[in-house]
């Protein structure tokens, strides 16, 4: 049976690449716009990965993130941080969310900076979900 990824990305160039990418490689996509109708998808889908961009309106990635893995339903499942924001940055925004006692966030399973080649995200895809 296919593995369901969850893009969640704003912008509708990238929701189209990832798409592609996630076609040609036989997963099944879903997607969503934003960090809230992420939550939405994981809890409806229940997806086997998800890729995160981090700026969005209403809600960002990184408190997308940091919800997925502070919640012990969701926090196995794997995500793939896609965006423009460097991989430092988002480490120290994610610190930041941990400084008012909440638990410690685990890093991403990946970490890839926008623009990415098709095939760089497709490896790293078969790589976490086999």
């Amino acid at each position: 049976m296919a593995k369901k990824v969850l893009n969640v990305e704003d912008d509708p160039d990238t929701r189209t690449f990832v798409t592609t990418v996630l076609e040609e490689n036989g997963y099944i996509p879903i997607m969503a716009v934003d960090g809230e109708e992420g939550m939405e998808k994981v809890r409806e889908e229940r997806p086997d990965l998800i890729i995160l961009d981090i700026l969005m309106p209403r809600e960002s990635g990184i408190k997308m993130y940091h919800e997925l893995k502070t919640d012990p339903s969701m926090k196995d499942i794997p995500v793939v941080m896609l965006s423009a924001v460097s991989k430092r940055t988002f480490l120290r925004s994610t610190a930041a969310l941990t400084e008012f006692g909440d638990e410690t966030v685990p890093e991403p399973q990946a970490y890839l900076e926008k623009p990415v080649e098709p095939e760089d995200l497709a490896e790293i895809l078969k790589n976490i979900l086999g």
